[in-house]
């Protein structure tokens, strides 16, 4: 396990190097002058010129390409053209935000997905399973920004059950920062009232983010539940007389673990390149509304340190799935 760690630590480096160096070189060549946008519309040609001088971007490429690897092998992200901030600062006050949606997200992913994956291979078949396949097709089929358009139609506008956008109402201050979950600090606060509320709003992101997902996960768990339903040890274990639920879920679904564990560590880096645009629609103060903006200003840095931290994210998850294949199969060893 410890050679497998060291592995992907050297893997995980050398990805980030390779993003950077893409990243970096395509927003060196696109069509855009960020000492422009950093100026604003109305600064004179000598203006611009001064900010270009001072953010470095009259040097040549390479020495500017030296000085953003360098700093980056320290830990530094560079500076934003758009808040005038260190890029680690914005995602460090940007991160939460995501971090509580794609949570929540595979939470109902998990719980949702798998169960309707167990029960629809346990009534394979029958009226049931038929409804929650055809529930799978056209969740799949519905882009998660398009079904977050539709929920705020329906849910936020014609009816008024769930806030438009934003994790907290206006007139509500957010609960003590302890760990940037709104949900978690004002429960460690006390504060059952922005508890509640942050729920309310979390509630129609978390729907359109999680739907297209859940659907992927009931049908990998659908699919490896059948095929471990029929296999002899289930029927031996009916055969010893044990109670249905025991045989589905000690025996039959603790088998099927591994493609819903490589399902799930997949839809990780799913949850967060789909929360980009529902973080837009929702007016969500992530990292992927972060992205976007920074994407449309040519905050080039920006861009660069938030698809770095994505990256991360989904290296790590897929280290996290490896190590879980050898708990849950013994035969499976790291080598």
């Amino acid at each position: 396990m410890g050679k497998l760690l060291l592995e992907r630590l050297l893997t995980l480096v050398l990805k980030l190097f390779g993003m950077a160096v893409i990243l970096f070189v395509v927003t060196q060549v696109l069509p855009a002058d960020p000492a422009a946008v950093a100026a604003g519309t109305d600064a004179r040609p000598e203006q611009i010129e001064k900010i270009r001088q001072q953010l470095g971007l009259d040097k040549p490429f390479h020495e500017q390409f030296i000085t953003y690897i360098s700093g980056l092998a320290r830990g530094d992200l560079g500076k934003s053209l758009l808040t005038r901030r260190a890029v680690s600062d914005d995602l460090r006050l940007r991160f939460p935000a995501t971090l509580e949606l794609a949570l929540f997200s595979g939470i109902v992913i998990v719980i949702f997905g798998v169960g309707l994956g167990i029960i629809a291979a346990v009534k394979a078949g029958s009226p049931l399973d038929f409804l929650i396949r055809a529930f799978v097709v056209i969740s799949m089929g519905i882009p998660p920004f398009v079904l977050a358009l539709f929920l705020q139609l329906i849910f936020a506008k014609s009816l008024d059950m769930f806030p438009l956008e934003g994790r907290l109402p206006t007139r509500l201050a957010p609960p003590p920062y302890a760990t940037g979950l709104y949900t978690v600090d004002s429960l460690l606060a006390g504060q059952w009232d922005l508890f509640w509320s942050s729920l309310r709003h979390l509630a129609l992101p978390v729907a359109a983010l999680a739907l297209g997902r859940l659907a992927v996960g009931a049908r990998f768990t659908r699919s490896g539940m059948l095929e471990t339903l029929s296999q002899p040890f289930v029927r031996t274990a009916r055969a010893k007389g044990l109670r249905e639920g025991r045989v589905i879920i000690r025996h039959a679904f603790r088998n099927a673990l591994i493609p819903v564990v490589t399902m799930l560590g997949i839809q990780i880096g799913f949850l967060l390149s789909g929360a980009v645009l529902v973080e837009v629609v929702f007016t969500w103060p992530g990292l992927g509304r972060y992205a976007v903006e920074s994407v449309l200003s040519f905050d080039f840095y920006a861009v660069i340190g938030a698809a770095l931290i994505i990256a991360v994210i989904f290296v790590v998850s897929n280290t996290i799935v490896d190590l879980l294949y050898a708990q849950l199969d013994p035969r499976i060893k790291h080598r």
